[in-house]
């Protein structure tokens, strides 16, 4: 975890989810567990380095629980936590906001070819 948390909590919003694939992790996730490589797969273009990070990062900052069964070949799921499915509100605001700004931008590149 952070050593030292940012004053400003928009800032500390941006420090626990600030790259797309936290972001995308956390969508996928609202759904429900997931397994490393369904999420791997719904996320996108992500290598598993990368995803491998993200997850870490993200459960020891308690947005999501790891679970690794004893098993061969291994299993590992991923659950966000209650802190992690609190972030849903702001993951329907980015949709908000995008959809809007798609809907701003169609109408201006229609205006634009009109004229």
């Amino acid at each position: 975890m952070m050593e030292q948390l940012p004053a400003c909590s928009v800032e500390l919003t941006m420090t626990l989810i600030g790259n797309k694939w936290k972001v995308l992790i956390i969508r996928d996730l609202m759904d429900g567990t997931k397994r490393f490589g369904e999420l791997r797969k719904s996320v996108g273009s992500v290598s598993q380095k990368v995803l491998t990070s993200n997850l870490r990062e993200m459960e020891e900052c308690g947005l999501l629980s790891r679970q690794a069964y004893a098993e061969v070949p291994p299993r590992v799921e991923y659950t966000l936590t209650e802190t992690g499915y609190s972030l849903i509100s702001v993951l329907d605001a980015m949709d908000v906001w995008g959809e809007e700004y798609k809907e701003q931008m169609n109408h201006n590149t229609n205006r634009l070819s009109h004229s």
